[in-house]
């Protein structure tokens, strides 16, 4: 996928409506400096940030491209990737005929950041900067409420500041945290999630301070991909068993980038512990898979590719379709084409669902 895409025919082909629920609209610190107080501002220019791993600036892995983006998404203003609005407009939006769009912002937002009241500064802005830069100028891109989600009261009130406002779609976390996300450190955030009527959006990546696996740090690029699963799977474990669907029932999860074909499989396995073990949660009023069910959400992309394109489809019906939401990770080198990303043989009713009516539902999109 790290080349150039091709440009599909406007003229053979009949574009479907779609909800992409994972664009990644870039920003700079600059870009968020105007909407810091003097104060962090200065502490951003004296300190800068400090993510929750040991290199100062930059990753421990490579990204196999720069900025993790498609070779072809460098704009012609220099800018980067997916930081300018009519590159963007023509390359994706009004290419695939995007009806709304879901932005995430990975970074710079401040989000994990070691101190946590500049984190909350810093998605403030990163807030203020999504409605200011994209979404006025921009009416089909819907924003994320960032929150510094390692304080949780912190992360509450700038979800309270948001709550109403129709121009963003939901909270946003990594899936990386300090500590599983079951744990009460987090349900405040989730809390104010339920009152403001927002599902939480988790996606994968960020720093918990916390090597990546059990066993420590792995060697390669390739194995931090694919430890993307594994670290959500320990989240939705942790969510379940914690109770937190008992106390909020009205609470909706939205896997962003997670893949999807190991949760049915996880609700297999819960169910069968739970059976055994339920006396150790007896806070728990049904099966795991049941809370699997009604709770969870999960993007499309990074689209699962069996060499039988029939299996994926069987684990679609798992989940249910109803659950399943399109993502395209544009501008990221895995970029998912709308065009060309799911199973032929969907139905044609099932590729509306996936495409714009299962998120229109979820998310109240008119």
């Amino acid at each position: 996928m790290n080349i150039e895409a091709r440009q599909p025919s406007r003229s053979s082909r009949t574009k479907p409506a779609i909800v992409d629920v994972d664009i990644h609209a870039k920003s700079s610190v600059e870009d968020l400096r105007p909407f810091l107080s003097n104060r962090w501002g200065d502490y951003l220019q004296t300190y800068g940030q400090r993510s929750r791993h040991g290199y100062a600036k930059g990753f421990p892995y490579p990204k196999g491209q720069p900025l993790a983006s498609r070779r072809d998404s460098w704009p012609p203003d220099g800018g980067l990737p997916a930081s300018n609005l009519d590159f963007m407009r023509h390359q994706h939006l009004d290419q695939y005929g995007i009806t709304i769009g879901i932005m995430n912002p990975l970074s710079p937002t401040g989000q994990g950041d070691q101190n946590v009241e500049f984190g909350a500064a810093m998605c403030f802005a990163a807030n203020e900067f999504q409605i200011e830069h994209w979404n006025r100028l921009e009416p089909r891109l819907r924003a994320s409420v960032c929150v510094p989600y390692e304080d949780g009261e912190l992360s509450r009130t700038e979800i309270r500041r948001r709550a109403g406002d129709q121009r963003f779609a939901h909270v946003l976390f990594m899936s990386r945290t300090s500590e599983l996300l079951g744990k009460r450190r987090y349900w405040p955030i989730f809390e104010a999630a339920v009152e403001a009527g927002l599902p939480v959006g988790v996606h994968v990546f960020g720093y918990s301070g916390w090597a990546m696996t059990n066993s420590g740090w792995p060697s390669f690029y390739i194995e931090e991909m694919t430890e993307h699963s594994t670290s959500c799977q320990a989240m939705v474990t942790s969510l379940i068993m914690e109770g937190v669907f008992e106390r909020w029932p009205e609470l909706k999860i939205v896997l962003i980038e997670a893949g999807f074909a190991w949760l049915p499989a996880l609700g297999w396995r819960l169910d069968n512990a739970w059976k055994k073990l339920k006396n150790e949660v007896p806070h728990l009023k049904k099966a795991p898979s049941e809370y699997i069910r009604q709770h969870f959400w999960v993007s499309t992309q990074p689209m699962e590719e069996p060499d039988d394109p029939e299996h994926v489809i069987d684990v679609m019906n798992w989940i249910g379709m109803d659950h399943i939401l399109f993502a395209s990770d544009y501008p990221h080198w895995d970029f998912d084409d709308p065009f060309l990303a799911l199973p032929p043989k969907l139905t044609a009713e099932q590729r509306g669902m996936i495409y714009s009516g299962n998120a229109q539902a979820l998310y109240g999109f008119a």
